[in-house]
């Protein structure tokens, strides 16, 4: 298994714990690979959308020197003492030695009570799929939207989920990928887009997109699901892994987006004719 790009960060963790505390594919590496498309500044204040165990929230923090906000509001479900993500977060933060640059927040979008333009930067990764898949494309949009409000005027969301090439589903794999709801495997049909209808809906709540595609290691982060998940290596030969191993990028794949909330233009107002024997030319009374 070769990457086509180096993770000079990522691959400092192990993959193993990396994987038990990170939902999707990609680990660590989809945080890095983001994260350098982000020109992330020393102290910026970053907001994490759908943290999980906010493992990839404490990479953030300590790799890039940055302050991160992780907001999630649910519970793991596979976490036997039934902890919230947030409190997970927590407990990595310490592990991590980074709790004094992380705040853990049981909130969730569109609902996060921030004020307007209250972060530098946003981070958000396989996390608005699933609402889309449950609640539909409105709320995606919604959340999306929410996102922009509370970022300032010029800051960047750094975004990837999993995401379907824009080719008709193979029929092999149809029966599993529409045979149900939520957002396991059964699901996913319903939670994945193509990167063009992606695009389309950060557009249409405002945002500018500077860079979008299919992350070029995509399969490799899905390989690499298949073997580290803490679900697939319990089941190595269980529907799941089985069928992402036939896959083979057939038609999964994972999308990333980097999106900038505009600067408002500024009007100017217009020029005051010189007066004979005047100065220079000024701007209208009360106009700057």
């Amino acid at each position: 298994m070769s990457a086509h790009l180096t993770y000079a960060k990522a691959s400092k963790y192990d993959p193993d714990v990396v994987y038990a505390h990170c939902s999707g594919p990609g680990g660590l590496k989809v945080a890095e690979f983001i994260a350098d498309r982000l020109n992330l500044d020393p102290g910026l204040r970053l907001l994490d959308v759908g943290t999980f165990h906010g493992y990839q929230s404490c990479f953030l923090a300590k790799e890039y020197d940055v302050v991160v906000v992780g907001i999630d509001p649910w519970v793991d479900p596979s976490d036997p003492e039934g902890l919230l993500c947030v409190e997970h977060l927590a407990r990595n933060a310490r592990a991590l030695s980074v709790d004094g640059s992380v705040l853990p927040v049981r909130a969730g979008v569109p609902e996060t009570c921030f004020a307007d333009a209250s972060f530098d930067a946003a981070y958000c990764t396989t996390t608005l799929e699933m609402i889309r898949g449950s609640e539909g494309e409105a709320r995606y949009r919604a959340c999306l939207a929410e996102v922009c409000r509370v970022l300032r005027p010029g800051g960047l969301l750094g975004f990837g989920e999993p995401m379907h090439l824009d080719v008709e589903m193979p029929k092999d794999l149809a029966p599993v990928y529409t045979k149900g709801e939520g957002a396991d495997i059964e699901g996913w049909a319903k939670c994945f887009a193509a990167i063009d209808e992606t695009t389309e809906a950060f557009r249409s709540v405002g945002f500018e997109v500077l860079e979008a595609d299919y992350a070029p290691d995509a399969q490799l982060w899905w390989e690499e699901y298949c073997q580290y998940t803490p679900g697939c290596k319990a089941c190595p030969d269980g529907e799941e892994a089985q069928t992402i191993r036939s896959d083979g990028g057939r038609w999964l794949s994972f999308g990333y987006v980097i999106a900038q909330k505009p600067c408002p233009t500024v009007a100017r107002g217009p020029r005051v004719p010189r007066e004979a024997g005047g100065g220079d030319d000024k701007p209208a009374a009360g106009l700057i």
